[in-house]
């Protein structure tokens, strides 16, 4: 039964998995493409969303753990559907350079 229908990122995810061999298989996969780890994915998403910042969504949170953006270039790849202005895009890029 679903419980409740939450974006996650990669990084996220691998803590779902279970020992099961399918899952140690999708699990080495993953981890070619994660560049953090589950508990640095919870910190980030906390300073992301505690950036309180009206534009960005939990899709975007997911897509910016995933992917990581170290340059505005790259950040507004994810925010194909919005403008972030000059202040919005410093923050997100500091939270993330953290994690870098």
């Amino acid at each position: 039964m679903i419980k409740d229908n939450t974006i996650i990122s990669m990084s996220e995810s691998v803590r779902y998995l279970g020992k099961e061999e399918r899952d140690a298989d999708l699990k080495g996969f993953m981890k070619k493409f994660i560049k953090l780890s589950p508990e640095d994915a919870v910190k980030l998403r906390k300073e992301i969303d505690g950036l309180k910042l009206m534009k960005v969504k939990q899709e975007h949170i997911a897509k910016i753990m995933d992917f990581l953006p170290e340059k505005a270039e790259d950040l507004s790849k994810i925010f194909n559907d919005i403008n972030l202005d000059e202040d919005e895009t410093k923050k997100i890029l500091a939270a993330v350079k953290e994690y870098i």
